[in-house]
């Protein structure tokens, strides 16, 4: 009597075991998809690209191929989403937060912001899982996000010289932006938000946003760039930093809860130092690769269950 009761219970913690493998391949594979998106972000910006060009990139073509999807879903509710919390969602995983993120590209290095912005994020949302959601955060949890946190301070000491006063400013861009990412992703658990269906969503709203890039910037600069620099942005920012890491992030979230799931956004400067070097061929200083190493540990420190 007692080995069927047994046998689903070792069944049932491998389900789990397995759910949560999925989760943080999930979570790994956005970080690399927001990892790349930068270093397309820092070669975009070198070639000529404008914050709004990237912009037009990242959100026109998911957009395009998710309208069918969002129609066929009703856009009356938005597929059960609703309007309300649609553009909620829009605004603090859209558009909105990428031309802020742009934006503070202008005022302080690469780097620095792909340092500040992941880790406001992580905070943030180990803080909100634990006082909105009433997440259980362990002690090992807490002192990973401690670590990486120093990790990524190693790491941004490497922007420290190039910031001017003006660079402030920068600073609290990325600050707003990983905070609101971090509001992004304990409103989708709250409110069970599919995860394919946050991102088809944001990325079909985001669409509004086309006729007032072509009235006040137009098209002009980026034809002359070129189909492969074309190309190349709508791989990295269309899909690989727009919806496929916003599905991932969001099923990962689902999966294994906000607290565990922020982790994964502090990964993303040292997951860009290694992508740089390997595709931009820009090699880790000493105190990158110090804060690389940092960042893992606290990364393992964090994604253990005790």
């Amino acid at each position: 009597m007692n080995e069927p009761d047994g046998g689903g219970k070792i069944s049932a913690r491998q389900l789990q075991a397995k759910a949560a493998l999925v989760g943080m391949a999930c979570g790994a594979g956005a970080a690399l998809c927001w990892a790349l998106g930068f270093v397309a972000t820092r070669h975009g910006l070198k070639i000529g690209f404008t914050p709004p060009d990237l912009l037009m990139h990242r959100f026109l073509w998911s957009g395009v191929a998710f309208l069918p999807l969002v129609l066929r879903a009703g856009i009356g509710d938005l597929g059960g989403i609703g309007w309300g919390r649609g553009l909620v969602l829009m605004v603090l995983g859209g558009p909105v937060m990428s031309l802020i993120s742009y934006t503070g590209f202008l005022f302080v290095p690469l780097g620095h912001g792909s340092v500040i912005q992941p880790s406001s994020a992580t905070l943030g949302g180990l803080l909100l899982a634990a006082l909105f959601l009433r997440e259980r955060v362990p002690p090992s949890r807490v002192a990973g996000a401690i670590v990486i946190v120093g990790g990524l301070v190693v790491i941004g000491v490497e922007s420290i010289g190039h910031i001017g006063a003006h660079g402030v400013l920068g600073d609290l861009l990325f600050v707003a932006t990983g905070l609101m990412f971090a509001v992004f992703g304990t409103l989708l658990r709250h409110w069970r938000v599919n995860a394919f269906s946050a991102a088809t969503v944001i990325s079909v709203l985001s669409l509004a946003l086309l006729p007032l890039y072509a009235m006040f910037v137009g098209f002009a600069r980026v034809t002359a760039l070129g189909w492969w620099e074309n190309g190349l942005q709508a791989l990295a920012q269309g899909i690989l930093a727009g919806p496929a890491a916003l599905y991932l992030f969001a099923f990962s979230i689902q999966t294994i809860g906000v607290a565990r799931a922020a982790v994964f956004p502090a990964t993303v400067p040292a997951l860009t130092i290694l992508s740089g070097w390997l595709l931009l061929g820009e090699t880790p200083t000493a105190l990158q690769a110090a804060g690389l190493a940092t960042v893992l540990f606290g990364f393992y420190l964090a994604q253990r269950q005790r």
